[in-house]
Order: C-alpha cells, then structure tokens, then sequence
C-alpha cells in the first residue's frame, strides 16, 4: 500500500463503510492516483448494500480501498448506528471533484465503461472546464458477462495509457466485480460510480437539491423510467428499510440492562 493508511470503516448492514468527510475522501483517492497504487473505490447505495447480502460480493464491496456513503439511506444508516455524523460522498458528485483534482494534480484519468458516445460527450465537457485535464484513454467494452472479456489485455490497455485513475461504469453489481478482478492488474485507483457517466455527460438529469437531502432521489429516477427501475427501487428499497429495522430491533434488545448500585451508580451486567 506504499505506506498510505486508509481511513477506518463502520459496518452499516452488510458492508463496511469509510469514515471521513466528502473533501477527505477526494484527498485519498488524489494519494491512491499519485502513487500509482493498485486500489478500488465502491460507491455504497442502498441497492449495493442489499446485494451484499450475497456473501461473494460483500467480500468484493469490503475488499474496496474506500467505500463511500454514495446514498442518503446508507449514510442515514451510518449515522443511525455509529453517530459518526458522516457527509454523503456520492458517486454523482465524486466523479467532477476528481476529474477537477486530476487537473490541479496532473493526474491522467482514463473511461471505461458506458458507451462511446457517452465517453466523447464527458470528454468534451471536461476540456471546457478542465482545460489541463489529460484523459489518458477510454474505451467501452461489449455488453456481456465478466467472463467474455480479457482481462490481461484490458489492464495492459490502462496501463499503457499511464492513467492514474480509472473510472468506470459497468453498473452494479458487475463494475465492483471487475474492480476486484483487476486489483493488483491495474496500476491506478479505480473508481466505481455507474451513472455519474450518463448525469456527466449531460444525458441524464439529477433530482432537486430538496429530494436529496431527503433521501428521495431514487423516487426522482423512477419517474424518469418508471419501467426500468420500479423493481430495483420499490423491491430492494423495502428490503433495505426491513434490513435497518431488523438490526436496529437486534441493536435494542441485545443491549445489556444496568443494576443500581446502593451508591445510586450504574453498571452494566456481566
């Protein structure tokens, strides 16, 4: 890990979840880019954190170098169970604070994932904005399962680039997947954020400031595509709410009662 101490994890359900601000996180993964350390970076909403009930990919979700609170319910969670009062580090506002600290730092960025059109509109935008900015390379894999694609040649293509950082959007759970995979293959941070690409690029509009805050975003999306994502949300979001309330119950009732002592002190039992 060239001597870089990664910031400490609380466990909200079924993943582990890093402790620190929004602006200290951008400062980790500027470290993890500048030394060229092989490292991955799941963004944690309620959807990831129900899939992690497969055991397989809690491992790959607790593996990350980093796991942010990407989602207001995961961060509600957080906060609900460790009092941490941590920021929501999503991956919709991770993606421009890294391509801006790229530019600041000169760290060569490379896209994978999405679609190549998406790609050139994310590049474009960054030009304007970034002018310094050097995006190392993308490239937009063929739709299909982890095990159709070479991996060997994929992580040559990075590393050929010189890239720093990597983001990438292949969607959950598959993107945390290849990250895993390419760990130890890849010479640079890579950063899971999914739709950030689509929002980035200016094809996808992102919910009002108040339905964020208000943990609503997700009800935001599913008027945009109502038939795409109705399961995804309503499903796994109830489950999610009955995965808080289960532990919260399990929190509650295995806390250990105090006896008063005759000095009116309080203890608990053994």
């Amino acid at each position: 890990m060239t001597g870089i101490t990664l910031p400490p994890k609380k466990r909200v359900l079924t993943v582990d979840i890093s402790v620190g601000t929004f602006d200290e996180q951008v400062s980790m993964i500027a470290r993890l880019a500048a030394s060229r350390t092989s490292s991955y970076v799941c963004c944690v909403n309620a959807h990831m954190t129900v899939e992690a009930r497969d055991p397989a990919f809690a491992q790959v979700v607790n593996g990350a170098d980093l796991a942010t609170a990407d989602g207001m319910p995961v961060r509600y969670a957080m906060n609900l169970f460790h009092r941490k009062g941590q920021e929501r580090v999503a991956g919709n506002d991770l993606m421009p604070a890294v391509l801006e600290r790229a530019a600041a730092e000169g760290l060569r960025v490379f896209l994978y994932g999405g679609k190549d059109t998406t790609q050139a509109a994310i590049i474009e935008r960054a030009a304007k904005e970034h002018p310094t900015l050097v995006i190392a390379g993308a490239h937009a894999p063929p739709f299909g399962p982890l095990e159709t694609l070479d991996l060997s040649a994929e992580a040559q293509r990075i590393n050929q680039s010189g890239a720093n950082i990597v983001l990438v959007s292949l969607g959950c759970p598959k993107q945390e997947r290849w990250m895993a995979l390419m760990k130890g293959r890849v010479n640079a941070v890579m950063i899971g954020i999914g739709g950030a690409f689509l929002l980035y690029a200016g094809l996808e509009r992102r919910a009002p400031s108040w339905m964020r805050k208000l943990a609503l975003e997700w009800l935001f999306r599913l008027g945009l595509e109502p038939k795409r994502l109705w399961k995804r949300y309503l499903v796994t979001n109830s489950i999610f709410l009955y995965m808080i309330v289960k532990s919260s119950a399990s929190r509650l009732f295995s806390r250990k009662p105090e006896i008063v002592e005759q000095d009116g002190t309080a203890r608990g039992t053994a």
